[in-house]
């Protein structure tokens, strides 16, 4: 299916609301809404319609029909193609945050234990169209197939890893109880992050750890240079048990928020963070551990808990000086995994408490697979360098 674009249809669709008031308003989005996606293929191509230029970076492949469902109605829209395969309009994915919403708000529903036939009318406010019990019910399956295949998806090469715990209230027997939600987080060999998997549980930490990291493992997870994450003992012991020979980065943020409970009077804690600062932005290993024993030299009269903690401690956040010097900066913290349950807070205070494991999982699924998909432009976070 092909059609040339039209230069014209901007006005096109400002005539119809003219003419037709916001009895068109339907027509008038489906205009504007190609339009849009023709501009940003140009853009990507670097090419307009037949325009020969040397700047050009490939060639259009027609379109493909999508519909969407809006507040005012089902938009039949024709997206662009491109002979690469690699092209998705922008202008597009934002105009499905109904979808996304709808999905959502699902879930929220789902979690609670909400009747399909409240959630049809929620989802009605919500999203402005209307939605039968059995759709509820239909998408409701739909949305627990989509995230099981998100979270047992194929892995691969993934040099830097990323850990964490949050904890959510689950009702269990009768009882509220903490539940963890643990996420990794990879770098892939060109320094593009990316969501690797999500897990909830009520079970010991390490087994839970253990179980999460081997799941990792079987979906062809490999190549790890470095783990980083906080000191969570259960963690830890996982660590040793199913990776052994990979290095692991304490998270310094965590070290500095530690320290703190180690120093004595209040009028020395910046003057402490200011200490393990210099040392965790020292130019070399050797420099770092100069300044840890200048620090404990320091301390050790008057904080003599602190620079035992100190000794013990701050080395397990050096590890990062065995990297390259641009990839540092980015591998001394979990810092990145921290705001990705920021966002899993923001959203899941909906459902307070969830009914069980396993509405906790899907909620939680949902939320860091659009955080996934938010970050699926491919842009780095780290510059290409050998370790």
């Amino acid at each position: 299916m092909t059609r040339p674009p039209n230069s014209n249809r901007f006005n096109e669709a400002m005539e119809l609301l003219i003419a037709n008031g916001f009895s068109e308003i339907g027509q008038a989005l489906t205009i504007l809404f190609d339009t849009a996606m023709l501009v940003e293929r140009e853009r990507y191509l670097k090419a307009g319609h037949y325009e020969r230029t040397e700047d050009r970076e490939g060639y259009a492949n027609g379109f493909k029909k999508k519909t969407i469902k809006t507040r005012v109605g089902a938009l039949s829209l024709s997206v662009p193609q491109t002979r690469d395969g690699q092209f998705y309009p922008q202008s597009l994915e934002k105009g499905i945050r109904s979808e996304r919403a709808l999905k959502l708000a699902l879930a929220e529903m789902y979690v609670n234990g909400v009747s399909t036939r409240k959630v049809a009318r929620i989802t009605e406010e919500m999203c402005g169209f209307e939605v039968s019990s059995q759709e509820v019910s239909r998408a409701s399956a739909l949305l627990d197939e989509e995230l099981q295949s998100w979270r047992t998806r194929g892995l691969g090469c993934f040099p830097y890893v990323y850990l964490d715990a949050r904890y959510e209230k689950v009702r269990q027997g009768g009882h509220v109880l903490d539940a963890a939600v643990l996420i990794a987080v990879g770098v892939d060999e060109l320094g593009v992050r990316h969501i690797l998997g999500v897990s909830v549980k009520l079970s010991e930490h390490e087994v839970h750890w253990r179980d999460f990291l081997k799941s990792l493992q079987a979906r062809g997870l490999h190549g790890m240079l470095l783990f980083t994450s906080d000191a969570h003992s259960g963690l830890r012991a996982a660590l040793r048990a199913v990776f052994p020979s990979v290095p692991w980065q304490r998270c310094q943020f965590h070290l500095q928020q530690n320290a703190q409970s180690y120093v004595p009077k209040q009028e020395w804690k910046t003057e402490v963070a200011r200490d393990i600062r210099h040392i965790f932005t020292a130019a070399t290993l050797a420099e770092a551990q100069r300044l840890l024993g200048l620090a404990i030299e320091r301390w050790k009269e008057k904080a003599p808990q602190l620079t035992s903690w100190m000794e013990q401690n701050i080395p397990e956040g050096l590890t990062t000086f065995q990297f390259p010097e641009e990839h540092r900066k980015k591998l001394r913290t979990s810092n990145v995994v921290e705001r990705i349950n920021k966002e899993i807070k923001r959203r899941t205070r909906v459902a307070c408490i969830f009914a069980n494991e396993a509405s906790c999982l899907r909620l939680v699924t949902a939320i860091v697979l659009e955080i996934s998909d938010d970050w699926g432009s491919g842009r780095r976070c780290l510059p290409l360098a050998s370790p």
